[in-house]
């Protein structure tokens, strides 16, 4: 295993892991699209260049690692990409306006690039975790106004609990997988039940 430390906000940087990448493993499978921050706050209370912060790692990394890494895909006309987006970014929520605008932009970027690259035989496709137990989460429990949203949350899960990063990874590697050879511009939330739309 390698691991390259990378600014995903920054296309040069993550053109240049692509690169180590690719000299050291000649082709790239698959790409998980997983950077994202955020704090709980209502947007009249954010500031532009807290939008700028949002925007840049939570859409423009996903916009920068595609952007380097497709080619190769292209090329070898073969390749998975799964996005981690959030329910947020399918139904909205309180505290997250901006993070819910760049999630369903990953949404909606996902599902053209899925049409886009339909005949290079390329994949595409987004998992939507609900509130997971998370360090960053457990920073805004910390927070009054982020205690409140997160403690109504937890009482709306119909299976009774916040996710764990150890509940998603199983749909990440299940669609990233030769078993979801047929699977395109999908969207699976995983949320304990808690935003059971369409």
């Amino acid at each position: 295993m390698l691991a390259f430390k990378t600014d995903v906000t920054n296309l040069l940087e993550v053109q240049e892991t692509t690169e180590h990448v690719l000299q050291a493993f000649r082709h790239i499978d698959v790409l998980i699209n997983n950077a994202g921050w955020d704090e709980l706050k209502p947007f009249l209370q954010t500031t532009p260049d807290f939008w700028e912060t949002i925007i840049a790692i939570n859409y423009k990394s996903v916009l920068n690692t595609c952007y380097a890494v497709l080619p190769h895909m292209v090329a070898r006309k073969a390749g998975a990409v799964v996005s981690i987006s959030s329910d947020a970014g399918r139904v909205g929520s309180m505290g997250e306006a901006v993070y819910a605008g760049t999630k369903a932009g990953i949404i909606a970027f996902s599902r053209t690039l899925a049409r886009e690259h339909a005949r290079d035989n390329l994949r595409f496709n987004v998992v939507c975790p609900g509130p997971t137990q998370t360090p960053l989460v457990e920073e805004m429990q910390q927070q009054a106004f982020g205690s409140r949203v997160l403690g109504r949350m937890e009482q709306y899960v119909p299976l009774g609990r916040l996710g764990r990063p150890e509940d998603i990874a199983p749909a990440v590697v299940f669609l990233a997988s030769d078993a979801a050879a047929f699977i395109t511009g999908q969207v699976i939330s995983v949320s304990g039940g808690l935003t059971m739309v369409g």
